[in-house]
């Protein structure tokens, strides 16, 4: 059972959507959403992704979670749950990760998306702990990590493999989180209660 949609105060995390498609790749071709990565996705490199996300979803209900905000139904990116591709001491392992456009910035939107998957994946999924990885440099994504209640492993950070030992960007971070941990999810209704940061006013 997938249990998807996930719905939260203000977003929807779905499958994806062949609509999906141009917004998805403007997102991969970000300069400033891409900081952090090596490069930036050429269109048929996002095109390619979507379609194994899509796939993979709905064959086994685990992967990148299209994200739709409520009411205008605008694509926002994405957040889910993706095996550990590369071999590390703490894999095998499932990693939580999220990308999410510009304009959605500073919403607490990443928050948001990002504790709805957690409680997905230890309640709907049964999964005993997720990670969370970025490069030491990603104060953002770090925020995020933390507010969810993830744990920095310090000695569990790493030098990803697919970069060379002296690039700026290989020095990674790693985080935790067990179940039990997590936000609570009400499994019999398919949604999840979190609580969206708000603006100070």
């Amino acid at each position: 059972m997938s249990g998807l949609p996930l719905e939260t105060e203000r977003l929807i995390l779905r499958n994806w959507r062949e609509e999906d498609s141009a917004p998805f790749a403007a997102l991969n071709a970000d300069a400033r959403v891409m900081e952090f990565f090596p490069r930036a996705l050429f269109r048929e490199e996002s095109g390619a992704l979507l379609a194994r996300q899509r796939s993979a979803i709905a064959e086994t209900g685990i992967g990148l979670y299209a994200i739709e905000e409520k009411g205008s139904s605008k694509f926002l990116g994405f957040a889910g749950l993706a095996p550990v591709a590369f071999a590390a001491p703490f894999a095998p392992a499932t990693q939580i990760a999220w990308r999410l456009a510009r304009e959605a910035w500073g919403s607490g939107y990443a928050t948001e998306a990002v504790q709805a998957v957690i409680a997905h994946a230890f309640g709907t999924l049964g999964l005993s702990e997720l990670v969370a990885f970025t490069t030491e440099w990603n104060k953002r994504s770090r925020r995020v990590m933390e507010k969810v209640g993830m744990v920095r492993d310090e000695g569990g950070d790493f030098l990803h493999p697919d970069l060379p030992p002296d690039h700026t960007l290989a020095r990674h971070v790693l985080y935790r989180i067990p179940r039990g941990r997590g936000p609570q999810e009400d499994s019999a209704a398919g949604s999840v209660s979190t609580r969206p940061r708000r603006k100070p006013t």
